[in-house]
């Protein structure tokens, strides 16, 4: 456990390509039936797996908060949020009766015909989860890819297995057929190189760094034919405070999305870009929120930061704060916690340089880099100068300035007067630009759509 290095939480499989090999024939043998059944009687199972979820979330986020370090409410809604995710499929295709459209009459032609397009499964498909979510982000895009007819593969975050455990439990409990949900546990190097070479595997969705989702990328390009890949690969999170914002606000969003699960999300806030007219006053109420913050084990109900991952994370993200401290003035934090596991105190740099490192490489820890904008244009401007384009906030009461950050701000996800993270299921829509990803939008109304292709068929009568 990242809380304490003496607790051993349990012992998983060091999968190899033998037992890629393996979960790849057992999805395909399982795809045709999978994926010609009625959609409703693969709903009926998924939404069985869903309810099983809800039932047994106190050990899920007993689980999650032992294996990632989560505070228990950020636990208990990683584990919701899988269930929502799932739920929310099953809704869209019930919704969009299993997406068979019935087309128009061809004029041209000089007989009737019925003529119609339906969404059909690719076949077998991967999931590369993450560490950070591993509840939502391995069920979430598991139920999407199932609901569409695929079967799959799940291959957790290697520090993360037992979450990805519960929900095979979940999903082999609600009756889900052998071969249609498969999961394998082993290094990426391995395990998941082999399952990405797969000439069997019709599409991916993968969610982590930039590196390892572009290696995928080019990897899975290499295949004989054009296979779908839906990536979600991190961000250098901007947030502008106007003159015009309401400052207390400000300062609660920010410092809940800079520091919630330890900075490791994607959506984290990481860059601060603040009116020089109110600049020195918002920082210094910032840093007195920042200080508030209890950093312990999730057991202890009044933490609110946990630890990072693991001994890797923290040296890296340790690193960078050695190059804070030669790019800009560290306001407070900057330290490790002496202790079993891996706890960092949450870390202000102010008057960062746009161009500076830790302002432009994503850290995935408790680091916030804070910096000047003369008027709302540079703000922008310092805003979209980034390689990534996940999440963004604006805290603003100016009408005017608000509907420009709305045109202007070039992320995937904006939020304006409220924190950059913690999108809910149907509501806010979630993927980014450049190197964010694909823009997949998980938890919208089209995100179900990338796990089908469509065929028209036209019938002469």
């Amino acid at each position: 456990s990242p809380i304490c290095t003496d607790w051993v939480l349990g012992v998983f499989q060091q999968g190899d390509a033998r037992d890629a090999h393996d979960a790849i024939t057992a999805a395909r043998a399982a795809a045709r039936d999978w994926g010609s059944r009625p959609w409703q009687e693969r709903l009926v199972l998924l939404r069985r797996a869903a309810d099983l979820i809800d039932e047994r979330i106190f050990e899920f986020a007993a689980v999650i908060a032992l294996e990632v370090g989560k505070n228990r409410m950020e636990a208990l809604g990683d584990a919701a949020e899988a269930a929502d995710l799932i739920r929310y499929a099953c809704d869209q295709i019930t919704a969009k009766d299993g997406f068979i459209k019935k087309m128009g009459e061809d004029p041209l032609e000089g007989f009737r015909a019925v003529n119609y397009s339906v969404l059909r499964p690719y076949g077998v498909w991967l999931i590369i989860s993450p560490f950070n979510f591993p509840a939502a982000l391995t069920g979430g895009p598991a139920g999407a890819a199932m609901a569409a007819g695929n079967t799959i593969v799940i291959k957790p975050a290697s520090d993360t297995p037992w979450t990805s455990r519960l929900l095979a439990e979940c999903f082999r409990d609600a009756g889900l057929p052998d071969g249609v949900f498969n999961y394998v546990t082993g290094p990426g190097s391995t395990l998941g190189q082999a399952l990405i070479d797969s000439p069997e595997v019709d599409g991916i969705t993968f969610t982590g760094s930039y590196d390892v989702g572009m290696h995928i990328f080019r990897s899975f390009a290499q295949g004989a034919i054009v296979r779908p890949t839906i990536l979600e690969m991190g961000g250098k999170n901007p947030a502008i405070v106007s003159r015009h914002a309401n400052i207390e606000d400000a300062a609660l969003g920010i410092v809940r999305s800079a520091f919630g699960l330890q900075g490791q999300k994607c959506s984290a806030c990481s860059r601060l870009i603040i009116h020089e007219k109110i600049y020195t006053p918002f920082l210094r109420q910032l840093v007195a929120k920042t200080r508030e913050i209890k950093v312990g084990p999730a057991m202890d109900p009044s933490n609110y930061m946990g630890p990072v991952i693991n001994e890797t994370a923290m040296k890296s993200i340790l690193k960078y704060i050695e190059i804070g401290r030669n790019e800009g003035e560290l306001l407070t934090g900057g330290e490790s916690i002496e202790g079993e596991g891996y706890f960092i105190q949450p870390t202000i740099f102010a008057d960062v340089d746009p161009a500076a490192t830790i302002a432009r490489e994503e850290i995935f820890g408790p680091v916030l880099t804070a910096m000047k904008a003369r008027h709302l244009d540079d703000a922008i401007r310092i805003a979209n100068d980034s390689e990534f384009g996940l999440t963004g906030s604006v805290f603003c009461t100016s009408r005017e300035h608000i509907e420009r950050a709305k045109n202007e701000c070039y992320v995937g996800n904006l939020y304006i007067n409220r924190k950059c993270t913690g999108a809910l299921v149907g509501v806010h829509p979630f993927g980014g630009f450049n190197m964010s990803g694909t823009d997949s939008k998980a938890g919208g109304r089209d995100y179900l759509l990338l796990f089908t292709q469509a065929k028209a068929i036209s019938e002469k009568l």
